[in-house]
């Protein structure tokens, strides 16, 4: 019983970070599979929008923005939710802005994409540095996702309950987006066959945007959840960007449900690991992506190659 309870706050520590590594990966992988560009500056999207978030919670928060005025006069649960709107917008539109820059390179060795996204990943951090400062901050969250829960004789943060819930809920929406909607519809022909759409008279051009800010805005979201978690710092995108890596190529390449699996695995295995050995959590998932791609080289639920016998 003891040793139950010892395990159980990891195995729902898991559970939390794989769900919100799964909202990561699915917003990396909308990218890869519209674009087929492999957007190295996720993570510091992902960092960007934890930082928009403080400067719309915090007076101090370092960027001065207008809205963020009114906001402060407004209880701290009302202004969390706006928060968690008006942050991923302006990652979106950030977002948008490198794709427009990238559209020189479609078309053409996928090595400019990488390196461009490289490129702009460094510029993002140091921009961030630039205007937050590179200390770690906190972003103030309501009183009623604070604290604990107590659970017979278990202890656990309530925060984390409301990450796993918010998380399900946005996969959630995700799925029904994707599947029961044109435009849901359209995004999925489109990681299908890109000339194709473009031949029934649909504009690629605008598809790759909204695409490509939908997928960064879904970054931003998981960065503002996670922050209470992480903290917020310049370089904590690079924590999130290997992981949905990592998770997009354990899962399957192009598959939802994979992404999925995936994130709530990778999370099991860091959660459990910290469990025993801390120093061994973040090289737990590059092993079982190795034992895992090694029997089934599409990943868990990919689609399998003509190569394939």
């Amino acid at each position: 019983m003891d040793f139950l309870l010892y395990l159980l706050p990891h195995l729902l520590n898991g559970v939390a970070l794989g769900l919100l590594f799964a909202l990561i990966a699915l917003g990396f992988m909308l990218i890869i599979g519209v674009m087929e560009v492999i957007n190295l500056a996720h993570g510091s999207l992902f960092a960007l929008g934890a930082y928009f978030a403080l400067s719309l919670m915090t007076p101090d928060g370092g960027l001065k923005l207008g809205i963020a005025q009114l906001l402060f006069d407004l209880p701290i649960g009302w202004r969390y939710v706006i928060v968690l709107i008006l942050a991923p917008i302006g990652v979106a539109v950030v977002g948008m802005g490198l794709e427009v820059c990238l559209r020189r390179t479609y078309g053409k060795d996928p090595l400019y994409g990488l390196l461009l996204t490289f490129g702009a990943a460094l510029v993002l951090e140091e921009l961030i540095r630039l205007t937050w400062g590179p200390t770690e901050r906190f972003i103030p969250m309501p009183p009623s996702i604070t604290g604990a829960v107590f659970i017979g004789d278990l202890i656990y943060s309530k925060y984390r309950f409301f990450a796993s819930g918010f998380a399900i809920l946005m996969i959630g929406l995700l799925w029904l987006f994707l599947e029961k909607t044109p435009y849901g519809a359209l995004i999925k022909a489109g990681a299908h066959d890109s000339e194709m759409v473009r031949a029934l008279g649909v504009n690629l051009t605008r598809l790759r945007l909204f695409v490509f800010g939908f997928g960064t805005a879904l970054a931003a979201i998981a960065g503002i959840v996670m922050a209470p978690i992480w903290g917020v710092r310049p370089h904590v995108g690079v924590d999130a960007v290997v992981p949905a890596f990592v998770i997009i190529v354990l899962g399957g390449v192009g598959s939802f449900w994979g992404a999925v699996i995936a994130g709530l695995l990778v999370g099991m295995v860091v959660g459990l690991t910290g469990a025993y050995a801390t120093d061994w959590s973040l090289i737990a998932m590059y092993i079982l992506l190795i034992l895992v791609v090694t029997f089934r080289a599409r990943g868990l639920l990919g689609k399998k190659s003509v190569l394939e016998l």
